[in-house]
């Protein structure tokens, strides 16, 4: 191949070689295609080899814990030779270069070597454990609320802009750069935080539980599943592609359950019969 391309793709020394830069910009293909090499052995005994090896999902911290967290106990129970590796950061990781396989992001890729394989707005809402719930005015807003939000380098990620908005002087009662960290201080009852409404939270509610407020319309929590076109068909990313599909369909399901509650409880009895 070096001799094909007329340059190196390797710095040879004695302590071990490297990658000149040509090697490097090849380094994502070469490893595109052991991996195919490698699903095209097990598929060739598929019979009795069942889909196996890891698969990568970068994802915001509240997706990865809300979302992707929960989703891991299905894809163990029926594959358990997939291994779930949830790289749950604010940073944008690339697809291309293989970073990850598959990404849960904001919005829709415009890459032509990316593929939005579904879509779907998550329901958020407000919670708070229920020892703060009792200590509640009977009558509250945004503005009567402990709020837990992000801090440091994240101090400007969603909700906080939207608090600042709308909260005279707001500032958080309690911050955490960690998510969980957040959602623990939630749970011991330091006050409320903005949380997805996902079917493990709906079927489990645990400690937390929703507060009756009306929530500003940007905080929409838009999501989107985005994989590289050369990841796409590989058996073990396919299957976890499959689960995260079943979950946006029963995001959405719920939201139209819903639609249909709110629209029938307006409707007069007289009309209902």
């Amino acid at each position: 191949m070096e001799y094909s391309l007329g340059e190196p793709l390797f710095v040879r020394r004695n302590q071990g070689i490297t990658l000149t830069k040509t090697g490097a910009r090849l380094l994502p293909a070469a490893q595109g295609m052991a991996q195919w090499a490698t699903e095209a052995t097990r598929a060739l005994d598929a019979k009795n080899s069942p889909v196996s090896g890891r698969v990568r999902i970068t994802a915001a911290p509240s997706f990865a814990f809300d979302l992707l967290a929960p989703m891991a106990e299905k894809l163990r129970r029926e594959h358990p030779q997939i291994t779930l590796e949830v790289l749950a950061s604010t940073e944008r990781l690339n697809l291309s270069r293989g970073e990850a396989d598959i990404a849960l992001r904001r919005y829709p890729s415009d890459d032509p070597d990316l593929i939005t394989v579904d879509e779907v707005i998550v329901p958020i809402g407000a919670y708070a454990s229920r020892d703060y719930v009792r200590r509640l005015p009977a009558k509250y807003d945004l503005r009567d609320l402990d709020w837990i939000s992000w801090a440091g380098a994240l101090e400007m990620v969603s909700p906080n802009p939207e608090f600042a908005d709308r909260i005279p002087n707001f500032r958080p009662a309690f911050a955490s750069d960690d998510y969980s960290v957040q959602v623990a201080a939630c749970q011991a009852g330091v006050g409320a935080m903005i949380l997805l409404k996902t079917s493990h939270r709906l079927k489990r509610p645990g400690e937390l539980v929703e507060l009756d407020l009306v929530l500003p319309t940007s905080l929409r929590a838009e999501l989107a599943i985005i994989c590289h076109k050369r990841m796409a068909d590989l058996p073990k990313v396919r299957t976890v592609l499959d689960l995260l599909r079943q979950e946006f369909a029963d995001l959405r399901k719920r939201q139209g359950a819903q639609k249909l509650r709110m629209a029938t409880s307006i409707i007069p009895r007289k009309a209902r019969k």
